[in-house]
């Protein structure tokens, strides 16, 4: 059941994503092959605790677990979460996080926000697909770094804020606090 979710929300995530990600100059493909490779060489030079891996060779999505709680609370569409997280650039620079000490660090502060857990419904579109995505095969208490190609994160026009430039594979760290189950359909 849970993998036929994921396969339905992709579906529907990648349609949309899919519309967002063609550039002038290059095509679909030859962005996410760019996209794979940027994520591999990454991959194989960073040293990231690896209890769990899980490639989606569809859609280039990555999850790599740093820590399992076993909790077997499991994540399906229409439930809201709590999660702590901290999106990053393959530099490492991070972009947006749920932590204000990191954000301090990283020099993207704005005292302008609560710094705190993200609270969402899942399956709703609020978020990228890939964040969803990634979210959606953890169990509360989960700590996992999701890999997400750019057609599956901002696309051909990046972030709103500057932050995520176009065509840009980009990595969350991710802790499922909790799992509120959704209406039951």
């Amino acid at each position: 059941m849970k993998i036929r979710v994921f396969a339905i929300l992709s579906l529907i995530a990648g349609s949309f994503a899919f519309a967002s990600c063609i550039d002038d100059d290059a095509t679909d493909e030859v962005i996410f092959n760019n996209d794979l490779a940027e994520i591999k060489g990454y991959l194989d030079t960073a040293s990231i605790v690896n209890v769990k891996k899980v490639y989606d060779e569809g859609r280039g999505i990555t999850i790599i677990w740093q820590e399992l709680s076993g909790s077997k609370d499991t994540v399906s569409l229409g439930d809201t979460l709590r999660v702590n997280y901290v999106g990053r650039l393959l530099s490492n620079k991070a972009f947006d996080t749920s932590f204000e000490d990191i954000a301090k660090e990283e020099g993207i502060f704005s005292s302008q926000r609560k710094y705190e857990p993200l609270k969402f419904r899942i399956g709703l579109g609020q978020l990228i697909a890939g964040f969803e995505l990634g979210a959606l095969q953890m169990e509360v208490g989960d700590k996992a770094t999701v890999f997400i190609p750019s057609f599956y994160a901002y696309g051909k026009h990046g972030s709103s804020d500057g932050r995520i430039p176009s065509n840009t594979p980009i990595m969350f760290e991710l802790e499922l606090l909790s799992v509120t189950p959704g209406p039951k359909q």
